[in-house]
């Protein structure tokens, strides 16, 4: 069986620079990996370079090291995202009616191959890089990594399941609203969104060429950092680099303020896992040095809702207008209604937004008086890709709520990972600065990584895997009890032996055939309730809860840990006549003592 173990960057670049592996011994692993995951997983690549040019292009770098060069990125193997340029491959955005092969390779890409790393080829993405899911290209949905029913995240779904599926060390996408960072997320990556101007722009097909920048997809902080140095630097012949200036903001000191926001200006979409999630994030930083200081993010809410809803709409429409005007139907049809609606935009509308964007930017700049980075969620939740089908606008708005506003007020910003859901589903977190904050933001990232061990990762979904869901078992359904064989008849795994939260009473219902408890929820006043924790996959839970009787019906438990799992919850009728046995802590101390 092939081996999809994640590519390091900094390893490979070590062994082939020393001369112990070849640069060819290793584009040939990653092109054997490549076509054992096309069997899983087929849209992750909109197109290849031959083996034979890849295998090259490795001996070229090997004999490079032979002559004595010194290559950072020595034999390397990354992926391009298909919306920058490479030579010798088309670019087509996701859109075959827009394919053209291009004379020159983007400045980033060469920069990379000049420093020893090896094109493999061009990645999937959402069309036009419109899209935060994954799931708006005709050359298919790649799903998330670890669990494939979900979407990948966007726009740059292709590079970063190269990266995390092991078949790319590192990769470059493109984020203007979010897609360097949500499928960082996602897929359990570090997803580096340079400030503006920072990386070349140039041989990049615009979304927002105002507001574009080329991203990378990396394992860790320090391989992210790699990449950034190889390919930093400003370029005359592009009108939208930037030299970066003389001071910048330096590294934050072994004690630091980082911003969160009010919580009550954290939507989760309900979303019940991730604040939990996000919580550890915080305490993570903590561990790291940092002090929370509650900041107000309306003004980055704000400004992000312009990005959609505002005048750059018009700036995408741009970038593909004739293509739109003349040949409508060869757009994917989500980004199709997206592009027209930048028709009826006008000039006036267009500085009246930038007018409001000024003075959110007047109002978010206050925030880096009161802290040296935000820490803010990815993204707040994940879907399932029929999920974003069905609903391809609200979904995919939902995933921009803590990314749109970075571009837009001209951050700087390093996603990184902060652990997974019962469903395997990615969560992250994001570091955000102001402009040129990047190697600071990298270092304090790095210190993120190293401060814990960070979260197991799942094995990746090569078979499909089913979803499952959690169920807190507080009575009949307990182990040894009468009523067990309704989760065994179901395959049910048993995931924990707990508690509930300190937050709930116990009661025996009168005249319950076999003896049956109704658990509710108080709050202060409440006990810790022992109950078992249980998975099923979603066929099973809903058959499972199809037979629950009335007065007793299926809501959300927490636990001891905060985490939230489906349980066991109580109509008011239930305790009529009902004895409260909460000091016993559990049914089992109950039914002993009958």
């Amino acid at each position: 069986m092939t081996d999809f173990a994640r590519l390091n960057l900094i390893d490979i670049a070590a062994e082939v620079s020393a001369r112990r592996r070849s640069a060819e011994a290793v584009a040939r692993e990653a092109l054997d990996r490549i076509a054992a995951y096309d069997r899983i997983q087929p849209a992750v690549w909109i197109s290849r370079a031959p083996a034979e040019a890849v295998l090259a292009a490795a001996r070229a770098v090997d004999a490079r090291i032979a002559a004595g060069e010194t290559l950072p990125l020595a034999g390397v193997p990354f992926a391009v995202k298909d919306n920058i340029d490479v030579a010798g491959l088309a670019t087509t955005a996701a859109c075959p009616a827009f394919a053209y092969r291009p004379a020159e390779t983007a400045p980033v890409v060469q920069r990379l191959i000049d420093a020893g790393a090896v094109v493999l080829g061009k990645t999937n993405l959402d069309q036009f890089a419109t899209g935060l899911v994954g799931a708006r290209s005709p050359y298919g949905a790649p799903g998330a990594v670890y669990n494939r029913d979900y979407v990948s995240g966007g726009s740059s779904s292709g590079s970063a399941v190269a990266v995390a599926a092991g078949l790319a060390a590192f990769a470059l996408g493109t984020d203007t609203a979010g897609s360097g960072r949500v499928p960082a997320a996602f897929n359990h990556l570090v997803g580096f969104k340079p400030s503006k101007g920072r990386w070349s722009t140039r041989g990049l097909v615009p979304a927002c060429r105002t507001l574009d920048c080329i991203t990378v997809f990396a394992g860790t902080a320090d391989e992210a950092l790699a990449v950034d140095r190889a390919v930093a630097g400003f370029d005359a012949a592009d009108p939208y680099s930037r030299r970066a200036p003389a001071e910048v903001p330096a590294p934050v000191g072994a004690r630091f303020r980082f911003g969160v926001a009010r919580p009550e200006q954290l939507n989760w979409l309900g979303d019940l896992q991730s604040p939990g999630l996000y919580d550890a994030a915080v305490r993570r930083l903590q561990a790291a040095g940092g002090e929370a200081v509650v900041v107000d993010i309306a003004p980055l809410r704000a400004a992000a809702d312009l990005l959609y809803q505002g005048a750059w709409v018009a700036e995408r429409t741009a970038a593909v207008e004739d293509l739109l005007r003349d040949r409508p139907a060869a757009i994917e049809p989500t980004v199709r209604a997206i592009l027209q609606g930048g028709l009826a935009l006008t000039a006036v509308e267009a500085f009246r937004a930038e007018y409001q964007l000024r003075g959110f930017a007047r109002q978010a700049e206050a925030i880096w008086d009161a802290v040296d980075v935000l820490l803010l969620p990815t993204a707040a939740t994940t879907w399932r890709i029929r999920e974003v089908k069905a609903e391809p606008f609200a979904l995919n708005a939902g995933l921009g709520l803590y990314t749109n506003f970075v571009n837009l007020l001209d951050m700087s910003a390093v996603a990184v990972p902060a652990g997974f859901r019962d469903n395997a589903t990615g969560f992250g977190v994001t570091l955000i600065g102001p402009a040129w904050a990047d190697e600071a933001l990298l270092a304090l990232a790095r210190r993120y990584e190293e401060i814990a061990p960070m979260p197991d990762t799942p094995p990746l979904d090569l078979a499909g895997a089913p979803a499952r869901i959690r169920l807190a078992v507080v009575g009949a359904h307990l182990a040894a009890m009468p009523l067990h064989w309704q989760l065994t008849s179901r395959d049910a795994t048993l995931v924990a032996r707990t508690t509930t939260a300190p937050a709930y009473r116990l009661y025996a219902m009168a005249e319950s055939t076999p003896p049956k408890p109704a658990l509710v929820h108080v709050g202060d006043g409440g006990a810790a309730i022992e109950v078992e924790v249980y998975e099923l996959d979603v066929a099973h839970f809903g058959s499972f809860v199809a037979e629950v009787p009335p007065p007793l019906a299926i809501g959300t438990v927490t636990l001891a840990d905060g985490a939230l799992v489906k349980g066991f919850v109580a109509e008011p009728r239930a305790l009529d006549g009902a004895a409260d046995i909460t000091h016993l802590g559990g049914w089992r101390a109950y039914i002993a003592g009958l």
